[in-house]
């Protein structure tokens, strides 16, 4: 059975009467924070690859087409919530990197929150420019410790042990980690030393935060830095994809670590919002499709795990 960390809430029994919040942490570097163009702008490239281009398009999967209420406006989710470093609120679009955007959290928390019964919180930890060879280094892997791995951790805790506080329409439930889901890799497939070491440290991080948030066999899904695509040509790109997938295949993480790819989810520069490949071209679509695969592989997992 899949182990859990129980966070008791201030003033309430660790046992709530009512069904625990399951809480997700989503971390990594920008394609986390996420550059999805969320709004139809006529001026980039008509629209295209935005999300509200792909939702209103008739010829787009259901789950596009269900983001939308019947009034045209953005669907806000009643039984998912996220806080992200500065904000927070029931789960809807502009959890990226400003209002206009979405990051994997939306497609992730629509999956998840469909899945469960539970209420769901995503604790969404990221920031643009990091590498996990030094700034997520884990402790495991020897040398100064990474300032935004000792964050993670104690963002992550003290945003369990308060949901009451910062989610009052959650006072009074105990609150369960479920799940760990990683998108990163830019800052180091750039760098050759990094990518070397990239295994490893993935490794060791997925060692190290199981054991500081108390939660040996947690589910945790790393989301592949696939930008390029199937054509992707650079060695240094696809020494680094070809690790993120090594590490799923450790035999301790058999069953709980999953890999996603997501080649398959790039979209040209020319049906896209921009020309930034390293964020994904500011494809919305190309986001929600990356947190919809990362939201199916931890309810995999989840099942996995109470087999």
């Amino acid at each position: 059975m899949v182990s859990l960390v129980l966070v008791a809430l201030s003033g309430w029994p660790l046992a709530a009467q009512r069904p625990p919040v399951k809480a997700f942490v989503l971390a990594g570097q920008s394609n986390m924070v996420g550059h999805g163009f969320i709004a139809a702008d006529p001026k980039r490239n008509n629209g295209l690859g935005s999300l509200e281009h792909v939702a209103k398009n008739p010829a787009s999967d259901a789950k596009f087409k269900g983001l939308l209420a019947r009034d045209g406006s953005w669907k806000v989710r009643d039984d998912v919530w996220i806080h992200y470093l500065d904000r927070k609120g029931p789960l809807t679009v502009g959890f990226g990197a400003g209002p206009d955007c979405i990051g994997p959290e939306l497609g992730f928390g629509n999956v998840v929150g469909e899945a469960t019964r539970e209420p769901v919180l995503l604790v969404k930890l990221a920031w643009g420019g990091k590498s996990l060879a030094e700034d997520f280094r884990p402790p495991s892997s020897g040398g100064t410790v990474g300032p935004y791995y000792i964050e993670v951790v104690r963002l992550a805790k003290a945003v369990l042990a308060n949901v009451g506080e910062e989610f009052p329409e959650l006072k009074g439930r105990a609150v369960q980690l479920a799940g760990f889901g990683w998108h990163q890799g830019w800052n180091d497939r750039i760098n050759g030393a990094f990518v070397q070491e990239y295994e490893r440290n993935m490794a060791n991080f997925i060692r190290d935060i199981r054991k500081d948030l108390g939660a040996p066999n947690l589910p945790f899904v790393i989301a592949e830095t696939g930008m390029g695509g199937h054509e992707e040509k650079n060695e240094r790109a696809l020494d680094l994809m070809r690790a993120q997938a090594a590490v799923a295949q450790h035999p301790e993480f058999k069953g709980n670590v999953a890999f996603v790819g997501t080649r398959a989810f790039w979209r040209p520069a020319e049906v896209s919002p921009s020309d930034q490949g390293y964020h994904w071209n500011s494809s919305g679509e190309t986001y929600y499709l990356i947190g919809d695969a990362m939201g199916r592989a931890m309810t995999d997992l989840m099942r996995r795990g109470t087999r």
